[in-house]
């Protein structure tokens, strides 16, 4: 539920006025089955907020998600391809660590440290100048670009049931993208999806 809470404060702190330092990049997205490549007719929904701090050096990815047809294999973010196009993995491989697996609706709410090989796939570090520090600037120009997406895999569709590209808010430098009014009924809807599965399972616990 603090998970759910934080995304809520993140939404209205987006809407409310610019979030960024000039090394910070703040995002959010609605995940879809309708933004995968080749898209796909999963009734799933998510949102997620991602925040990428290149003076503090650290990657905070929250995620909620409800309603996919299958259990999940991973998460990841992928960089750096312009919609609607498929890129290779960023993060760390074989998904984000603390991300639930195994299950159809969920949440996580987890910082990484973006100095740490660890933190990325080693692919694309090789790609982008071998170094964290590099895959860090590659990671956040593609952020600026619009050309970064967060994918959810399942055993149903393992190339990814719902994903969606980064949205940027209060940015530094280039033009704000805002979602559109169906992105954000979109974000709404997953994570009171998502509450309402965290609520079901409590009580089944109970």
């Amino acid at each position: 539920m603090k998970n759910l809470l934080a995304l809520a404060v993140g939404i209205i702190l987006a809407v409310a006025g610019p979030l960024a330092l000039a090394a910070q990049f703040n995002t959010l997205v609605a995940l879809t089955g309708a933004k995968e490549n080749p898209t796909n007719p999963s009734p799933g929904l998510g949102s997620a907020e991602v925040t990428l701090d290149t003076t503090a050096h650290t990657l905070r990815v929250s995620v909620n998600f409800a309603g996919l047809t299958a259990g999940t294999t991973a998460s990841h973010l992928h960089c750096c391809v312009a919609p609607p196009g498929n890129a290779g993995v960023a993060t760390t491989t074989p998904s984000f660590v603390g991300f639930p697996l195994g299950v159809t609706s969920g949440s996580m709410d987890r910082t990484y440290d973006t100095t740490l090989a660890s933190s990325w796939n080693n692919a694309f570090i090789t790609a982008n100048g071998g170094t964290p520090a590099s895959a860090e600037a590659a990671l956040a120009t593609g952020i600026q670009n619009g050309a970064v997406y967060l994918n959810i895999h399942t055993t149903a569709f393992p190339g990814g049931e719902i994903r969606g590209f980064l949205t940027t808010f209060g940015q530094a430098t280039g033009s704000d993208a805002i979602p559109t009014l169906s992105e954000w009924a979109l974000i709404l809807l997953a994570t009171l999806l998502a509450a309402t599965a965290w609520l079901v399972l409590r009580r089944r616990i109970r």
